[in-house]
């Protein structure tokens, strides 16, 4: 029972976990922005995706991978941009614009892969986020290993989702945000701006989804490749509706998926057949949601166009 035990939360499959986790956390810490002012926002993945792409071509031409993170957060965010005009001024369906856009984005980026490097598959090699040591933590038995020594980008992470947190239930600027999603008429009764929060709100899921995509082109590897995201996209929603819209919900739920992200690679060392195990995660994924979408209350007004009387 030990064995079995050591082998499923031993320190490095929990270390693991917890780099698989920091996409999700980005992109479900963004998704709840986006909800939390009643936009649905599928478009996650398509975010993620420009994200990366963009993380990796400014740092093949620049050198430096953190200018690289800007140009993803601006990548991102205009993809976000986007899903914002068509979803607040024009009121299309929220849904299908998010599915326009992640199926927009993952042509756009094999076009760009092609046009700049002439390849259709896998970047050049780029410049990566470094791996930071904190000490003092890192000899801390057991803890040490899985939080001592870690890319600077998962510190990134935990830290926005604690400000995140506090932004979006101990601010004014957060209870407005809320408010808009809840019961926008009542806001804009009261003189808040439903749509420039709206808006807004919607701008920063695709910065921090665009974060999460760099996490994987520019710390997690260090290149694009087609297609990268993987789902992580769908996952980081599953995440945050698992989290309940509430940003360390949707961290405790990102690692349980990160976990089971990580514990695929670790039975493929065990003969597992990895075609099996590399289901795992998206198993998960809908178990976790068959079991917890029913109990999870959305805001009340998220997918509803609002329009000013």
């Amino acid at each position: 029972m030990w064995d079995v035990l050591s082998f499923l939360f031993n320190t490095t499959v929990l270390a693991a976990a917890l780099r698989m986790a920091t996409p999700l956390m980005f992109a479900s810490l963004g998704g709840t922005f986006s909800e939390r002012a009643g936009v649905i926002n599928i478009a996650l993945e398509g975010m993620m995706l420009t994200g990366a792409f963009s993380a990796m071509l400014v740092t093949y031409y620049v050198g430096n991978p953190w200018v690289g993170l800007l140009g993803a957060m601006i990548a991102g965010g205009l993809m976000a941009a986007i899903h914002a005009v068509v979803c607040i001024r024009y009121q299309a369906n929220q849904v299908v614009s998010g599915t326009a856009i992640n199926i927009f984005a993952g042509g756009l980026t094999v076009f760009l892969l092609r046009l700049f490097f002439n390849v259709s598959g896998t970047s050049p090699a780029v410049n990566r986020i470094p791996t930071i040591t904190i000490p003092g933590l890192v000899s801390i038995p057991w803890l040490g290993p899985v939080l001592g020594r870690q890319n600077a980008m998962v510190y990134i992470a935990i830290a926005l989702v604690f400000l995140g947190h506090f932004v979006i239930f101990k601010t004014v600027w957060g209870l407005r945000l809320r408010a808009v999603g809840e019961h926008p008429k009542a806001a804009d009764t009261v003189g808040v701006n439903v749509f420039k929060m709206r808006y807004s709100a919607v701008i920063i899921s695709g910065i921090l989804a665009g974060l999460g995509g760099a996490y994987l082109s520019t710390a997690h590897l260090s290149r694009f490749g087609d297609g990268m995201t993987a789902g992580r996209g769908f996952i980081a929603l599953a995440a945050m509706i698992f989290g309940k819209w509430n940003p360390i919900g949707a961290m405790g739920a990102s690692l349980f998926f990160g976990y089971a992200d990580a514990l695929q690679m670790r039975l493929q060392e065990v003969g597992i057949p990895s075609q099996f195990v590399a289901m795992l995660p998206y198993i998960l994924t809908m178990v976790a949601l068959a079991g917890f979408i029913g109990r999870a209350t959305p805001p009340k007004n998220i997918g509803k166009p609002y329009t000013k009387e």
